[in-house]
């Protein structure tokens, strides 16, 4: 039977992008293309879980918004995952991805998160066009994102674990959105307010 390499399933508020303050049921998934420095999940911690277990424990909880992420959830997800997922309750499945994999057309939700400064060629993207794009600001220039079709632009401050350079990237971030207003500044709320 197949099984899924899963982090952690946890019940929580979205913190981040659009969606900031909904409660949302998040599948993390272990494993990744991208070897990015910020990430914040160990891939090596995982339970194997089959689609039945994973089903099972989002029907805990009463949301209706789950969300794929990971690592990079677009390696291990397709139609018929998503499908069995929404029949948990009418349940509406969101994707936060980096983009370097085709997706499935069933998604309901689309934010794409390039990392092209830290994986070259690894990092083109596969998909052009998402309901949200989210970068994770570390100072970079913009317009590499220019082509990405997508109604929402977020810049998100890097969390490096450093107070005086997040402090920075803050800055900057305000900066770049007033400056080029077609960007939203995105806070990771979550961890201002020390919730998982």
């Amino acid at each position: 039977m197949k099984t899924y390499k899963i982090n952690e399933i946890f019940y929580s508020l979205q913190g981040e992008g659009l969606y900031t303050g909904t409660p949302s049921v998040f599948i993390r998934f272990s494993g990744c293309n991208l070897k990015c420095p910020f990430c914040d999940t160990d891939h090596s911690s995982f339970d194997e879980m089959t689609l039945d277990e994973i089903k099972e424990e989002i029907a805990k909880y009463p949301a209706s918004h789950v969300v794929l992420t990971g690592g990079e959830p677009a390696l291990f997800v397709d139609e018929d995952f998503v499908s069995s997922l929404k029949s948990v309750g009418q349940r509406r499945i969101a994707i936060e991805t980096n983009g370097t994999r085709t997706l499935p057309a069933n998604i309901d939700w689309i934010t794409l998160s390039p990392k092209f400064e830290y994986a070259g060629d690894a990092a083109k993207l596969a998909i052009c066009k998402c309901d949200e794009l989210k970068v994770v600001y570390q100072g970079q220039g913009l317009s590499v994102y220019d082509g990405i079709e997508t109604s929402n632009r977020f810049l998100q401050p890097c969390d490096c674990g450093n107070k005086l350079i997040n402090s920075t990237l803050v800055e900057k971030a305000v900066s770049e959105c007033l400056r080029n207003p077609k960007w939203r500044l995105s806070l990771q709320v979550h961890k201002l307010l020390q919730i998982h």
